[in-house]
């Protein structure tokens, strides 16, 4: 028995890299697989059908069940397809992993407003239509009287939480994707829906541009990097019996790592019995220091975390 038997997942950009491991897994935990992807470049450019039907065969040759799809992420009819084919193939949409992502890295000044709008457009864009396609689905399944233990996990990034130069465009929309992932818990709640987002620490096209043979795995040590190290939280996250929604976590090697939201800094804090004035706030600001760190996420070290 898997842990994800009879269940429908629905994975963005699940040609290549973490998409495909996470397509290939959850196919072997016995779910039946949307594998979407565009098939285009890592900017976005270009398509093609091969690559997602290479996974579908992959699977199928495995004994499992999978059907691709090409559709754009991005647009809103595409997004109904591409739950249409869910629906018509297998009966219905149990998960969604938001993975299609793409990247035009540029440094704030050299960005163009096409370099700009085409990532957030898929980033940002594509996880909330699909987000909103399945949750209208499973709203009128709740209004039916139906189950409706739905799972979303999105895909984030460092350079979300923590800020990365070069990466103005990438950094906002995931960003965007880790609180959008926090509303969407929230209200999702009341049709038995959790949404989740993870952070993933891996070797994929996008990230070999940036890092290069950084992320090379030494022969006879574990691969850190290996996208398939990413796919069993993932997974869990999916499952039935997992309770968590609204959070967001680190995920690579061997390594699982809570992030914490938002939050007021305890140690750092002006107060005044009225409005400030600007002189104040210098004498104010000069005596408490400069704030450290300078992130408003931080990785929670948690229980048993290394």
């Amino acid at each position: 028995m898997g842990h994800l038997d009879g269940k429908t997942i629905i994975v963005t950009g699940a040609a290549r890299g973490i998409g495909r491991e996470h397509a290939l897994l959850f196919a072997a935990e016995g779910a039946s697989v949307v594998v979407n992807d565009l098939g285009g470049a890592q900017d976005g450019s270009g398509a093609q059908a091969g690559p997602a039907q290479d996974v579908v065969e992959e699977i199928k040759a495995a004994g499992g069940q999978a059907v691709a799809n090409g559709d754009d992420v991005s647009d809103s009819a595409g997004a109904a397809r591409i739950v249409a084919t869910a629906i018509d193939t297998f009966g219905g949409v149990d998960g969604l992993v938001n993975n299609a992502g793409i990247l035009r890295d540029r440094v704030l000044v050299n960005i163009d407003d096409d370099d700009w709008d085409l990532v957030l457009r898929v980033n940002l864009r594509g996880t909330f239509v699909m987000t909103r396609e399945v949750a209208r689905y499973w709203r009128e399944q709740s209004k039916a009287g139906k189950d409706t233990s739905g799972s979303v996990v999105n895909t984030s990034s460092e350079s979300g939480v923590f800020g990365n130069p070069g990466q103005t465009n990438y950094s906002a929309a995931k960003s965007a994707v880790a609180t959008l992932t926090q509303v969407a818990s929230k209200e999702l709640q009341r049709y038995g829906v959790r949404v989740n987002a993870i952070l993933p620490q891996a070797r994929t096209r996008l990230t070999e541009s940036a890092f290069g043979d950084a992320l090379a795995g030494k022969e006879g040590e574990f691969d850190r990097f290996d996208p398939a190290n990413v796919s069993p939280f993932v997974g869990y996250l999916l499952a039935p019996s997992c309770p968590l929604t609204g959070e967001v976590f680190l995920v690579g090697g061997s390594r699982v790592q809570r992030i914490a939201p938002w939050t007021k800094d305890p140690n750092w804090k002006l107060m005044s019995e009225g409005r400030w004035t600007l002189d104040a706030l210098d004498k104010a600001v000069a005596e408490a220091g400069i704030p450290s760190g300078g992130n408003s996420w931080t990785a929670n070290p948690g229980k048993g975390a290394k």
